[in-house]
């Protein structure tokens, strides 16, 4: 196994950068007025579950459709660039249906708000260029940071403010855009 930290640290800031659990607190703190609880124990469990199944399978399920990794990647930067584009002008280009009838710490908050398009597809596009046992390590690390931020979310939002939360979006939104840039430059010449 060759754990690598400059690894666990970069594939972890691609997906922190990704699943913006500290930009959705306003997402979490509404669906906490709205549903009265959420299970954050069971949210991240679920969400940590989705993405290192995904991690292991996503490429078999590609293989089955005919799609190779580069070709994956490339797509998944495009998606990237479009998720920073929203974070970095808070514009939204695709909106989730709303369904609260569902528990809300799986449906929407584990999945598609926490382990989503925007992560899975990451997963895969970080595969081609990461060992898998750091990107595990990367996705532990973020399951448990995200369970502190559901833990804390109302603390964290009036700690910050929501000045603060669009600041740290806009930073992070940055951050994603030079890595959905690198993805798509480090994949193209794959696929000629």
């Amino acid at each position: 196994m060759d754990l690598n930290f400059k690894e666990i640290f970069a594939a972890f800031m691609i997906l922190f950068a990704v699943i913006d659990i500290v930009g959705n607190i306003p997402i979490i703190v509404d669906l906490r007025k709205k549903v009265g609880h959420i299970q954050s124990e069971k949210a991240s469990i679920i969400a940590g579950l989705i993405m290192i199944l995904f991690l292991f399978i996503g490429e078999n399920i590609l293989s089955l459709i005919g799609i190779d990794v580069n070709s994956f990647a490339v797509a998944g930067s495009f998606v990237l660039f479009f998720i920073a584009l929203e974070m970095i002008l808070g514009i939204t280009l695709y909106k989730e249906e709303e369904n609260t009838t569902l528990t809300a710490s799986v449906f929407p908050l584990a999945f598609p708000l926490i382990a989503g398009p925007g992560s899975l597809t990451t997963l895969l596009s970080i595969k081609s260029e990461f060992s898998t046992p750091n990107i595990i390590i990367a996705i532990i690390i973020n399951v448990m940071l995200i369970y502190l931020v559901l833990k804390t979310s109302k603390k964290i939002e009036k700690i910050i403010g929501q000045n603060g939360i669009q600041i740290t979006r806009k930073v992070f939104g940055v951050v994603l855009l030079a890595i959905a840039v690198k993805l798509f430059t480090s994949n193209i010449q794959g696929l000629f």
